[in-house]
């Protein structure tokens, strides 16, 4: 049973109503065990609303699922028409007869980094009808999250059709890696964690050079963007400053300006800031592409920041909601503008 789905709701909600019921039936009675019996009822009732209540807030969050990062790699020289059938895949083949698009499952093995995650990959109707090699943008997830956050809460495969099919985007390949081994309890903000796993390595290096095989995609800067959601958007930022022979435009859905955790390496507040490099290193000739709620103090604070500090040659665009705080709604909202913006800025698909 899924840990995010609506049987698990059901089942706890149930839990709910007939402890309420037995309270409520047994609540005169058990002569002098009747106090214990009582408490006994008043707990279970507490506890059941409570695992309701939980069940919820992982609906939204995706914060803890039975999916795993990590998946056995295929043999060398597999295709990735060969990968893993997606969770989804019911979903997605109703997507695809109307609209073309697919979403693939894939492991990438890390050469580099030795992680071995796996990731979800969008290809635009026009990857299987022609023979053009195609832009990539490389989406982050948030913590404690999935890539199936975009997937499912996001919705991204229906915005990203939207946007395709309107002409407002090119079509485009569309990259979903986890960005931890323990999406649950591990955040690597992207980083190569000092001791632990070398999350960077694995996509800046790893990623692109499995895609770059797999898929017929463009293998140049000018074809490559970024973006992320929350701790994803930070993720997004700080690669593209990182590693600007890479990553031509990222765009930061409600994003801070630094990692939040422990490196290991003494450069939390240094290097792996993006306000403390925009101001101290030089700017690369990348765009950026930041968005927020205006009621959400910490990364309005952040991206104005971030704003402010920038230089030629790099580049800054801002979108700004006046109200939604840090959610799903409000990044479903910035879905289409920060794709299409990262569109303008990425190299169109090549014959």
């Amino acid at each position: 049973m899924s840990l995010t789905g609506t049987p698990l709701l059901i089942g706890t909600l149930v839990a709910v109503l007939l402890t309420a019921v037995l309270i409520a039936v047994s609540w005169e009675r058990g002569g002098r065990l009747r106090v214990v019996l009582r408490g006994v009822g008043v707990l279970a009732a507490l506890l059941s609303v409570s695992a309701a209540a939980l069940v919820q807030v992982n609906r939204m969050t995706e914060a803890f699922t039975l999916e795993s990062a990590s998946q056995p790699v295929p043999p060398a020289g597999s295709s990735p028409d060969a990968a893993e059938p997606d969770v989804e895949a019911d979903a997605d083949n109703a997507r695809k007869a109307k609209t073309g698009s697919q979403i693939r499952k894939v492991t990438v093995p890390g050469k580099v980094s030795k992680l071995d995650l796996v990731m979800y990959v969008y290809l635009p109707a026009a990857y299987r009808t022609g023979k053009q090699r195609f832009p990539v943008v490389q989406a982050q997830h948030g913590f404690a999250g999935t890539p199936r956050t975009w997937l499912k809460k996001l919705q991204v495969q229906s915005a990203l059709d939207t946007e395709i099919a309107a002409g407002r985007m090119a079509p485009t390949v569309v990259l979903f890696p986890f960005q931890t081994p323990n999406p649950t309890t591990l955040d690597t903000e992207c980083t190569n964690l000092v001791g632990g796993p070398q999350t960077e390595t694995f996509l800046t290096v790893d990623v692109p050079a499995y895609v770059k095989s797999k898929f017929r995609v463009r293998t140049d800067r000018a074809g490559w963007g970024l973006i992320g959601y929350s701790a994803g958007a930070y993720c997004a930022t700080s690669l593209a400053l990182r590693h600007p022979t890479k990553y031509a435009a990222a765009a930061s859905l409600s994003g801070l300006a630094e990692p939040g955790i422990t490196v290991g390496d003494g450069l939390e507040k240094t290097e792996h800031h993006v306000v403390w490099r925009l101001q101290n290193l030089p700017q690369p000739p990348v765009a950026l592409w930041v968005g927020w709620a205006n009621d959400e103090t910490t990364i309005r604070r952040d991206s104005e920041r971030i704003a402010r500090a920038a230089r030629p040659p790099l580049t800054v665009t801002t979108a700004v909601l006046e109200r939604g705080g840090h959610s799903h709604a409000v990044w479903r909202q910035m879905l289409g503008p920060a794709f299409d913006w990262l569109s303008s800025h990425l190299g169109r698909p090549l014959s």
